[in-house]
């Protein structure tokens, strides 16, 4: 197939025609119009995949391996008096990451070599933090698992439970009502005020801007003694004189606040700034550009904020046990007497020596993971879909609209009659 270029009536060149163009495209490129030109006679070869390791570098990983679990049983079995499983694993690694370089140095130069090397560094951290949080997770699950059999852990108070007493009495029910109450007040709190304070610093800004955002970063390191301490100092001693889940709740506020808008700052400046100079172009204030194009877009980023300072609160001993108090009973008012939250009652029940209350504490760190994966999994869904992605629901019902509305404009504005001749 050849392409030749002919003149055009403007004086420019343009491509002219295949010899096997169909006589339509011959007349649309003597136009000067674009067509799409045949791909049937162009061989397309293989595709590569260039994801997957070269043999070589296979063979450097499984060398390197090798040789790290050589020279790491040389030194701790034979050469040098070193013992311990963790310093058999730093030496082993180093030891491999060094063999490795050093191999792969063979056939690449230093940039290559660079290369793989962080890779490999950055694949040994992302497998050390999953092994660590699976860890977690599956040893207080065995730890825990005698108490999550029994039915009645779930349902049951500790308030005729003794110490001595097996796991088929008692539970956490006043723990886990605790936590919730304590986290959806928190949360009530935190939600508007935390993003109405980054709407503040983003969509106002000024000095007064500049300085909240001071004490913001400051906050963030807050110890969360220093939060419960706080509370109790100034709420606790001056207006209701004794503990309480309110309390509590505030204190855990106090922890949330800096996380929720931080996070949910970051996130807003992520916003183009033509989306707010287009609506702003159609005539919308401010707050209405705020509310219908800055927040939807920013939608999923506030959620992960959300999720941020949930994880952060959820999990507080220290300002809980200033705060609200240990007890044993259930109680749903979060404005009178002690009420205690799962973080407090793990806390409560590892320090026994008995293991079955032991068991109880590990069972109780298990049904705090699972709630907090569940109050996660419940945002995501809330909140996950980026701005402009619809769910199938409401793409049906986006349809259904546009069908209504086709329907109204036609209804309102009828097809005119045939105008019938005169006869004379």
């Amino acid at each position: 197939m050849t392409i030749t270029l002919e003149p055009n009536t403007t004086g420019t060149s343009v491509a002219a025609p295949p010899d096997d163009a169909t006589p339509n495209a011959r007349v649309a490129e003597r136009a000067g119009r674009t067509v799409i030109p045949r791909r049937d006679d162009i061989e397309v070869g293989e595709r590569r995949n260039v994801r997957a390791a070269r043999l070589d570098d296979r063979f450097a990983i499984l060398g390197a391996a090798a040789g790290a679990l050589a020279v790491a049983g040389l030194l701790f079995g034979w050469i040098a008096p070193l013992s311990g499983v963790i310093g058999f694993v730093v030496v082993a690694f180093l030891t491999f990451v060094a063999l490795y370089a050093l191999l792969v140095s063979i056939t690449s130069d230093l940039r290559e070599v660079i290369d793989r090397v962080m890779t490999v560094v950055l694949i040994s951290a992302g497998v050390i933090l999953m092994s660590a949080l699976l860890f977690v997770v599956i040893f207080t699950m065995l730890r825990g698992w005698q108490a999550l059999t029994n039915v009645n852990f779930f349902f049951q108070d500790m308030e005729f439970a003794g110490p001595l007493d097996g796991l088929d009495v008692g539970g956490v029910a006043h723990a886990i009502m605790g936590t919730l109450i304590q986290i959806s007040i928190a949360l009530a709190i935190s939600i508007p005020l935390g993003i109405v304070t980054a709407l503040f610093l983003n969509e106002i800004g000024g000095r007064f801007a500049r300085f909240v955002r001071t004490i913001v970063d400051a906050m963030t390191a807050l110890p969360s003694i220093v939060a419960g301490l706080f509370i109790y100092s100034a709420f606790i001693l001056l207006f209701t004189h004794q503990r309480s889940g309110f309390a509590a709740a505030l204190a855990i506020t106090v922890m949330m606040l800096p996380i929720i808008i931080r996070a949910s700052d970051v996130v807003l400046r992520l916003v183009a700034g033509n989306l707010r100079e287009a609506s702003y172009a159609l005539g919308a204030s401010r707050w209405r550009t705020v509310w219908h194009v800055v927040l939807p877009t920013a939608r999923s980023g506030l959620v992960t904020a959300i999720i941020l300072g949930t994880a952060r609160g959820i999990g507080e001993t220290s300002p809980v046990l200033l705060t609200s108090g240990i007890t044993n009973v259930m109680n749903l008012n979060p404005f009178e007497g002690p009420m205690i939250s799962l973080p407090l009652q793990v806390f409560d029940f590892v320090r026994s020596p008995e293991p079955n209350i032991i068991a109880r504490g590990f069972g109780t760190a298990a049904v705090l993971m699972l709630l907090v994966l569940t109050l996660f999994a419940i945002a995501r869904v809330l909140g996950g879909r980026g701005a402009g992605e619809l769910s199938p629901r409401q793409r049906r019902a986006a349809l259904a609209r546009s069908a209504r509305d086709i329907a109204r404009i036609e209804n309102s504005h009828p097809a005119s009659a045939p105008v019938s001749k005169d006869p004379q």
